[in-house]
C-alpha cells in the first residue's frame, strides 16, 4: 500500500521500483527470450508501448493508462537491464542522469530563482526550460 498525505492523495514509496529491477534481472537470467534480447531487437517494442501510452492518454481512461505506463516502464527497466549487463550504465545511472537534467533544466524550482518564492508564468518555465536546454546541447532554442 502507497503512503499517504494529509489531504490522503497516495504517492509512490519507491519500493516497487527496486523490486522490479531485481525481477528484471531475474528474466533477463532465467528467460531465454528475454536474454536473447538487445537494444535494437526491443526497439518495435517501446514504439508500440509509447504509441499505447498515448492512445490511454487521449481515451482519458486512468486504469488504461496505468496499464500502458507500466508496459512502457517495462522497456525502460528492460533496456537499463542490457546495459547493465554490458557495463554500459545502470538504471542508477539513468536516474542519476535524469535527476540532474531536471534540476538543470528547472531552475524556477532548484536554482537560486527559487528562493524568491516567486511564482513564474507558464511563458517563463517555458523559456528557462528552452534556454537550460539550448545551453546543455550548445544551440539556440532548443525543446
Amino acid at each position: 500500500m502507497s503512503p499517504a498525505d494529509d489531504d490522503g492523495r497516495t504517492y509512490a514509496s519507491g519500493e516497487g521500483l527496486v523490486e522490479f529491477l531485481d525481477l528484471m534481472r531475474l528474466m533477463r537470467e532465467r528467460c531465454v527470450w528475454k536474454s536473447s534480447q538487445t537494444h535494437a531487437s526491443l526497439a518495435q517494442y517501446l514504439r508500440e508501448e509509447s504509441d499505447e501510452v498515448l492512445e490511454a492518454i487521449s481515451e482519458e481512461d486512468p486504469e488504461h493508462l496505468k496499464e500502458e505506463l507500466g508496459d512502457l516502464l517495462l522497456q525502460v527497466y528492460f533496456h537499463a537491464a542490457i546495459a547493465e549487463e554490458a557495463g554500459e550504465f545502470t538504471m542508477d545511472d539513468v536516474i542519476a542522469g535524469l535527476t540532474e537534467k531536471m534540476k538543470r533544466r528547472n531552475p524556477h524550482v532548484f536554482g537560486p530563482e527559487a528562493e524568491s518564492g516567486r511564482r513564474y508564468t507558464l511563458e517563463e518555465v517555458e523559456r528557462l526550460w528552452s534556454a537550460a536546454k539550448a545551453a546543455e546541447k550548445g544551440r539556440p532554442g532548443s525543446n
